[in-house]
């Protein structure tokens, strides 16, 4: 009887600690721009906000904190891995987009040049397998600590025939329409989200059946079933990774939405852009709706960001290389319309209400951020963390001064804008180098005074350019980051401190 009783309490306080871990809602939306909504991430409203409407990004950010100079990874992939392990893209390698098992995708353009061998195949929790990280990912690490993993939308965590492609092998243990693609064969459910009687689309969405030749946006559709596995979670508490396909092509009209635009007078293109935008809100607030009925809001931390810049010199309406701005260029460039993205924060208790911080972050610290909200650490873990934890900063903390952030992108792209080209970066504070690989020319920017980046100062600071590339190399050789290969030399080009 006493060994009864003890069980009982044990059961009790087990279940008590449970619920007393917080609730984690990672929200991540795909290829969304620093301007593409209505909640201003610059100085005030411009033009582009007024284009969008995005309610529930404004009603999180009066409950929370808002970044305006949160950092990603140039395109999606190098993002999703860093979120999911914690590490820079210098140290786990996958420095592009995974599509097809040991095969570089998107490349092109230049018969000078070709990519260095890379993590093409990305991110796996097993050791052993060819082209990936091996690291220890977070829904692992939470289901270890009593949360439910639910994966809701886009994965591309790792190349088709790979471990990675799945992300239950990752520790959810859940997965809703995440696969190995990068954006959906379609929104549509009257298209069956890109499925064929042949299954030969690889972008078309896995699972969601129950929706084919229905009436409904894959948006919409990911967060019905998403909210259905959070009525299933009993007295664990959970973590939601929302990753919608949205806003990422192809450009699809969400007809619930899109009229609105029209009559606006955007062009068909960014109308069903704007539709798009408009759609991923809606299931934001869906979420906090859920949410608030469930009273579950004041122990829920709630993460929104963008995996990349936004999408501007291809698919977009006219005219190009616009919409981001004052942020120069965007997704897959080493600009600031590349690389920085909104990102909001609300933490129970630890977020005061409409708050802004103009602090650097980049997108490594959710991992570490969320992996403390729940009481776990990084020690002991495969991988060597690059990414802290935000909460000092959510409670009105400055960050450091001498903070390094640093990208590595040795890639072409096909087609695009100039400044989508193969490049290193490093950050410290409001400076920023970018080391062009082609040209092994470097630009200095000092983004505080210069926003746009129309200035470069490389010339008038050749000790401050000379010390950010000497750091820059040693990052890049720490991390084995290997550089592009000029094929004409049979070589790859000079890492950054090596030209100076």
């Amino acid at each position: 009887m006493k060994k009864l009783l003890l069980l009982i309490l044990t059961g009790i306080a087990v279940t008590a600690q449970a619920q007393q871990k917080p609730n984690i809602v990672l929200f991540v939306v795909d290829d969304m721009g620093w301007q593409d909504c209505s909640l201003p991430f610059h100085k005030s409203l411009t033009k582009q906000n007024r284009q969008f409407r995005t309610p529930n990004m404004e009603r999180l950010a009066a409950k929370g904190m808002k970044f305006t100079n949160a950092y990603a990874n140039q395109n999606c992939t190098p993002s999703r891995v860093s979120l999911m392990t914690g590490m820079s893209p210098l140290n786990h390698g996958v420095s592009s987009w995974t599509f097809h098992k040991d095969k570089t995708a998107g490349e092109g353009g230049d018969q000078n040049f070709d990519s260095p061998a890379w993590n093409m195949n990305g991110l796996s929790a097993s050791p052993g397998i060819p082209n990936t990280v091996y690291a220890s990912p977070l829904p692992q690490l939470l289901r270890k600590r009593g949360y439910k993993t639910i994966h809701a939308g886009k994965a591309h965590f790792g190349a088709f025939g790979t471990p990675g492609e799945d992300p239950l092998t990752l520790g959810f243990d859940v997965n809703i329409g995440g696969g190995g693609a990068g954006q959906p064969g379609s929104y549509l459910g009257l298209k069956n989200f890109g499925n064929n009687k042949a299954h030969s689309n690889p972008r078309a969405v896995p699972g969601l059946e129950q929706y084919w030749g229905k009436d409904i946006f894959v948006t919409e559709a990911i967060t019905q079933e998403a909210l259905k596995q959070l009525d299933s979670t009993g007295n664990r508490p959970f973590f939601l990774h929302m990753a919608q396909f949205a806003v990422h092509t192809p450009l699809e009209a969400d007809n619930r939405f899109v009229q609105r635009y029209y009559d606006a007078g955007l062009d068909s293109t960014e109308a069903k852009y704007a539709a798009l935008v408009e759609g991923m809100d809606k299931s934001l607030g869906d979420i906090m709706d859920y949410l608030e009925r469930k009273k579950l809001d004041n122990n829920t931390l709630i993460i929104f960001v963008s995996d990349n810049g936004g999408l501007t010199d291809v698919a977009r309406g006219q005219p190009r290389n616009q919409h981001n701005a004052p942020l120069r260029s965007g997704k897959t460039s080493g600009y600031e319309g590349g690389l920085r993205v909104p990102m909001i924060v609300y933490w129970p208790g630890v977020t005061k209400p409409a708050t802004v911080s103009g602090e650097n972050l980049i997108i490594e610290d959710i991992f570490t951020t969320a992996l403390t909200a729940a009481g776990g650490s990084s020690k002991g873990l495969v991988q060597k963390v690059d990414g802290i934890s935000i909460a000092p900063l959510l409670k009105g903390g400055k960050q450091s001064p001498d903070r390094t952030f640093a990208w590595h992108f040795p890639h072409q792209r096909a087609a695009g804008s100039p400044d989508v080209q193969p490049f290193s970066a490093i950050r410290k504070g409001p400076w920023k180098l970018i080391y062009l690989h082609k040209s092994q020319a470097f630009e200095l920017y000092n983004t505080d005074r210069d926003i746009s980046e129309v200035h470069n100062l490389a010339a008038a600071e050749p000790a401050r350019v000379k010390a950010m590339a000497a750091e820059l190399g040693k990052l890049l050789k720490a991390g084995k980051s290997n550089m592009l290969v000029d094929k004409q030399r049979g070589k790859s080009i000079p890492y950054p401190d090596e030209v100076l």
